[in-house]
């Protein structure tokens, strides 16, 4: 699925983050892009097989930069040491769930979901698993799904988050900031050529979580059905 010559890249770039050495290996970079963003059009086109309401997307559309912005960070080195892409109805900007891709040397994932989204659009969400939390817990207590993605990121409140009753048995459930989870994939598995079944198996499991949280996010600002 993903050449070994982009995990190759990412190695040298882990050793060497600094602007001069990029400069000097640019064209090594450029075909190790190319490489990635083509290994992100057959991703889109699996994706699209299993979900079609992606739509349709081009690569650019998908891939985040490598050049990072430090203006906020103690890390001030310049470039990422992963290579990304959140395959999403209408962008990797988008606010609805998808489904994303991260390369990095010994800690490359595929994961599903949405991550730390506007208020507004997490209110939505929460809003959904609350009116049709047996539903909910169906999907991400799944056999496989609980195989592939046995946790969500655990980035939750203490308390139950504001317009929610206390009392409501599942108020776990609406304590995340973040929908979503991930499967850690090895360095072998995404570059041997089974990698494009692993990552089959991991879309139609997140599907269904995606498409619930994007019914969620859909839905016309109402009242909770109390």
């Amino acid at each position: 699925m993903i050449d070994a010559s982009v995990y190759e890249f990412l190695s040298l770039l882990k050793d060497n983050n600094n602007r001069e050495w990029f400069a000097e290996n640019k064209p090594v970079f450029q075909a190790a892009k190319l490489s990635f963003e083509n290994s992100i059009k057959e991703f889109i086109s699996i994706v699209h097989d299993i979900d079609p309401s992606i739509g349709s997307l081009e690569v650019k559309e998908c891939v985040f930069r490598i050049y990072k912005d430090t203006r906020f960070s103690k890390d001030k080195t310049p470039y990422k040491t992963n290579m990304g892409a959140y395959v999403v109805n209408g962008g990797r900007k988008s606010p609805k769930g998808g489904y994303y891709i991260h390369i990095e040397p010994g800690a490359s994932f595929i994961a599903g979901g949405i991550y730390c989204p506007p208020s507004d659009v997490l209110k939505k969400v929460r809003k959904e698993v609350y009116n049709f939390a047996d539903e909910y817990k169906a999907i991400i207590n799944d056999k496989k799904f609980v195989k592939l993605f046995p946790e969500f990121y655990q980035d939750k409140l203490k308390m139950a988050p504001k317009g929610f009753p206390k009392d409501f048995e599942d108020i776990d459930l609406l304590k995340y900031k973040s929908y979503i989870v991930s499967h850690s994939l090895t360095d072998n598995e995404m570059t041997d050529a089974n990698g494009k079944k692993i990552i089959k198996d991991a879309i139609k499991t997140l599907k269904p979580l995606n498409d619930f949280i994007n019914r969620g996010i859909a839905a016309e600002d109402e009242e909770i059905n109390l």
